[in-house]
């Protein structure tokens, strides 16, 4: 705001996060039934967006089958004692960006 006295004008500054980037994306994994599966990737900065990763078209959470861990601006999805079931496609997403395995 300036204030002159009898004259006052008013402006806001409004912040956009800037968009993040895909610099790392997921690779293919292979392993053995009872193991553990890793995926990683890696985004440009960090974000305030919520990143969601898929199994197939099912949104996962973290519990005691999936690990979900974010380190920054690296992103890991830990698949913990796999099975044949879970063979498919593994995504990442946050905002408009995406990644797949």
């Amino acid at each position: 705001t300036c204030d002159t006295g009898d004259q006052q004008t008013t402006a806001e500054v409004h912040l956009k996060e800037p968009a993040a980037t895909i610099v790392e994306r997921l690779k293919d994994v292979a392993t053995y039934e009872g193991e553990d599966a890793v995926f990683e990737c890696r985004l440009s900065q960090e974000t305030a967006q919520d990143a969601q990763w898929f199994l197939g078209d099912v949104p996962l959470q973290s519990n005691e089958m999936n690990e979900i861990r974010v380190q920054g601006t690296r992103h890991s999805l830990i698949l913990r004692k796999v099975t044949l079931e879970d063979c498919g496609s593994v995504s990442f997403q946050v905002g408009q960006l995406s990644s797949a395995a």
